[in-house]
């Protein structure tokens, strides 16, 4: 079962896709969002969840105060999942754009200041860096990106603008950390 762990939504159970995708545990994502809303206040903050799945992540951030979600999932049957938790949590703040994390990024538009990336853990990590790298633009002053991946894998490889922060890994998941840099 997933579930929002905290927020105005703290509780609420998730669906979650029939197959091909892997979300995020509890526990993760409450360290994860512990240390998140350490350094920063989440209020008001515009979140981009790619590789959405479920969408525990950009639903665990609205939970907590964001003020909008754009949620990117390839699969269908996935991003129709996303398009029923937003109704059944009641949250009208969100976007889902159900194409590749590599077509969204290279498009134009908003900035946002929270980046989760949780990729199946099969995307390599060339294509992952060129996710990263292609959403450099899209990134607003001093946002935070958040990748998740297999603890097999390596730190990803950062954009220019991005300033490694930290690792931390939870059993099989590592969680790796970056930030816009001042001078970015």
């Amino acid at each position: 079962m997933t579930r929002i762990v905290a927020g105005t939504a703290g509780g609420r159970r998730l669906k979650v896709p029939p197959k091909g995708t892997r979300p995020t545990s509890d526990r993760v994502r409450e360290a994860l969002f512990s240390s998140l809303e350490a350094m920063m206040d989440l209020e008001g903050v515009r979140v981009l969840d790619l590789y959405a799945g479920s969408g525990a992540l950009g639903f665990e951030a609205l939970s907590r105060g964001a003020a909008h979600a754009t949620f990117v999932e390839s699969d269908k049957r996935a991003a129709e999942v996303l398009k029923a938790n937003a109704r059944e949590l009641g949250f009208g703040n969100t976007t889902i754009a159900h194409r590749t994390a590599e077509a969204y990024v290279a498009g134009e538009g908003e900035k946002f200041d929270v980046v989760f990336a949780d990729p199946p853990y099969a995307v390599s990590d060339d294509e992952l860096q060129k996710v990263l790298h292609g959403l450099a633009h899209r990134l607003a002053v001093d946002a935070v990106l958040i990748v998740e991946r297999a603890s097999r894998s390596g730190e990803p490889g950062w954009p220019a603008v991005v300033e490694p922060l930290r690792a931390k890994r939870y059993g099989d998941t590592a969680v790796y950390w970056g930030q816009v840099r001042s001078d970015g």
